[in-house]
């Protein structure tokens, strides 16, 4: 079956890293657009970075430009989320999204990894 699986939060300090990995299973990983969303106490769900099908060209929300950087590894078939410089305001429950459009489309969530910046 589908499965998205996120790993790597965490509690991190101001100005830490962290890096998201989200391994994919029982769809034909390159043929999907992967996102990362975030949602954070009492907000609603928002897009942090996205990556076009086959690792193509990528968008970002302006709060993240510069500080964060996504990108997948077909072969291992996973999307990474690297998050530098982080804000407490970067604190929020992120997801891994799959998205497929046209015919065949589907759309597939993982189930969350927190993420705490504090000091």
């Amino acid at each position: 079956q589908v499965q998205l699986v996120e790993s790597g939060g965490g509690l991190v300090q101001p100005g830490g890293s962290l890096r998201l990995s989200c391994a994919a299973s029982g769809f034909t990983f390159s043929m999907y657009a992967m996102s990362w969303y975030r949602q954070a106490p009492g907000k609603e769900r928002e897009l942090v970075a996205a990556i076009a099908s086959a690792g193509g060209s990528t968008n970002y929300a302006d709060s993240v430009k510069g500080r964060f950087t996504i990108s997948t590894d077909n072969a291992k078939r996973t999307v990474y989320l690297q998050m530098n410089s982080l804000k407490p305001e970067d604190t929020a429950v992120y997801y891994c999204n799959a998205d497929r459009r046209g015919v065949l489309a589907r759309n597939y969530w993982g189930q969350g990894t927190q993420v705490t910046v504090s000091s």
